[in-house]
């Protein structure tokens, strides 16, 4: 009997702890994020919203289900970026996995972007799609990463009418699935020059 007391009590302090820790949960907790009006141009990684107005945010499943309609993949996952002190006589080789068939724009998610360079990317995407606006696009990077959401909120803008958000990015891809190494694409830095900034 007395054994029953003591978990009652055990089980009842655990609930007061976890409605403490609820209560005291960072507003911007992933469950509460609102979408902001425009472009997001807080820091470039942290909680994002569940939605993206206009789009379709999918899974993994939702994802893999898309495959077979061919859909552009836009990977703008930033490029890494030389070390500080890093000697100037070595080559600075850095890899870049992503999702196979993935078309990779560094930076493209940044917000705001030069005029010139969200010029570029809309021109880029055009592209891509053949000048097909309802063609299926899917913008991703990382978890937690803002610039697959921004990519995804300017492509709706221009009138992409099939636009799908992958939030988990390349991490939630290569938890069931092979990488593939990719360059950014040459017709971007064209535009842009060397995404190492």
């Amino acid at each position: 009997m007395r054994r029953r007391a003591g978990n009652a009590v055990l089980f009842a302090l655990g609930l007061m702890i976890g409605a403490t820790a609820a209560a005291a949960a960072p507003a911007d907790s992933p469950v509460n994020v609102p979408e902001p009006e425009g472009l997001y141009t807080g820091p470039p990684h942290g909680y994002t919203p569940a939605t993206l107005k206009g789009a379709t945010v999918i899974d993994l499943k939702g994802l893999e289900a898309l495959l077979p309609e061919a859909p552009v993949l836009i990977d703008v996952v930033l490029a890494d970026r030389r070390p500080a002190g890093f000697p100037a006589d070595r080559p600075w080789l850095p890899t870049h996995r992503s999702i196979p068939k993935a078309v990779w724009l560094p930076g493209a998610g940044e917000a705001p972007l030069p005029p010139d360079r969200e010029a570029a990317f809309l021109a880029r995407v055009a592209a891509l799609t053949g000048g097909d606006k309802a063609k299926p696009i899917v913008t991703f990077c990382r978890p937690e990463c803002w610039g697959s959401w921004n990519a995804g909120k300017r492509l709706v803008a221009a009138g992409y009418t099939r636009v799908h958000w992958y939030p988990l990015g390349v991490e939630g891809w290569q938890d069931d699935h092979e990488t593939t190494t990719v360059k950014p694409d040459p017709p971007w830095v064209a535009a842009n020059g060397s995404p190492e900034r």
